[in-house]
């Protein structure tokens, strides 16, 4: 039985009419590239790939449903009619990546990703922060612009809704914020970025890998991501995978790949934010597990996926 599905990534696919593709379009790239190889390695899935006409065609065995970018959207929901799944891609910043995501139940196909509403949840910080804070998981305390809390290493400025490290930076004192409408401010918390890399669906979550992130702190105290190295954190999987399972069991509307990023204080692990898409790291799993990942998201659709031990992957570098 042959499975079709339609990878939707917003950037490359056409989204990005008036935006700064130049800046988002090599990592989106990866991701696409990577995933498009992953699900075209497994057997019995077709894939077809929503491309902006003003990119190249990818050099793998993929059908391509080329997008003007004049408006995207119908063209993306004509092209899902024929398909049995959409895997979705797309920053959660204003409700793109629910948008994408509510056009499989608007067109009555399989979503190969978080629910809808799960997703609105993730893309806003203070109601992720929330949601966590009420399941006991240990999180980043998250406060609105206009109440900045006593903190020893300053503050973290950062939009509610917005995505990776994009308006993200690191501030001494309250008067240095300047415009903080859309804002929400977090005490900044020293130790080591990281990443866990999960499987979820229906409040259970299996880790894949922990990974370090690359994260530089510019001038303005600007945040930028440079990559991660996936699996660099294995000889910690057996701390944080219950953390890994603690957020998904707060959040069960998340399914599929998800990524958490979190900070490794001295007082112990703490949850950044909550990515309910593929992120950057998916890039080097393949690599890291010895495993195809897009095979292990659709076991979830049978049963229980059974990835590799998260404590004995050896590490892949990702840059951006």
């Amino acid at each position: 039985m042959t499975t079709r599905v339609f990878v939707c990534e917003y950037v490359t696919g056409g989204g990005l009419k008036d935006g700064p593709m130049a800046a988002l379009l090599p990592e989106a790239e990866m991701m696409v590239a990577a995933l498009v190889k992953d699900l075209t390695a497994v057997e019995g899935v077709q894939v077809t790939l929503a491309r902006d006409r003003r990119l190249p065609p990818l050099p793998m065995p993929v059908s391509i449903h080329w997008v003007s970018v004049d408006d995207p959207w119908p063209q993306w929901e004509r092209a899902l009619a024929g398909h049995d799944a959409l895997w979705p891609l797309a920053p959660e910043t204003g409700g793109l990546l629910e948008r994408v995501s509510r056009m499989a139940g608007d067109t009555g196909v399989r979503l190969l990703g978080s629910a809808p509403d799960a997703v609105a949840v993730t893309a806003s910080k203070s109601a992720t922060a929330a949601v966590l804070v009420a399941a006991g998981v240990p999180v980043i305390p998250t406060f609105p612009r206009d109440a900045p809390p006593p903190a020893e290493h300053g503050w973290v400025l950062k939009p509610d809704d917005g995505a990776g490290a994009e308006g993200v930076r690191r501030i001494a004192a309250w008067r240095d914020a300047g415009d903080t409408v859309g804002m929400v401010v977090q005490p900044f918390i020293p130790g080591v970025p990281a990443s866990l890399s999960v499987l979820c669906r229906d409040g259970r979550g299996w880790l894949l890998s922990a990974n370090a992130q690359r994260i530089e702190i510019g001038a303005g105290g600007a945040f930028a991501y440079r990559g991660s190295d996936v699996g660099a954190l294995a000889g910690r999987a057996a701390e944080l995978r219950p953390l890994a399972e603690a957020v998904a069991a707060a959040l069960p509307g998340l399914w599929g790949y998800v990524g958490i990023d979190l900070v490794l204080s001295d007082v112990g692990p703490v949850v950044v934010e909550v990515n309910p898409r593929l992120t950057t790291s998916y890039v080097g799993l393949r690599r890291a597990l010895g495993v195809n990942p897009a095979a292990l998201v659709l076991d979830l659709l049978t049963g229980d996926p059974h990835p590799p031990d998260a404590g004995a992957l050896p590490m892949v570098e990702v840059r951006v």
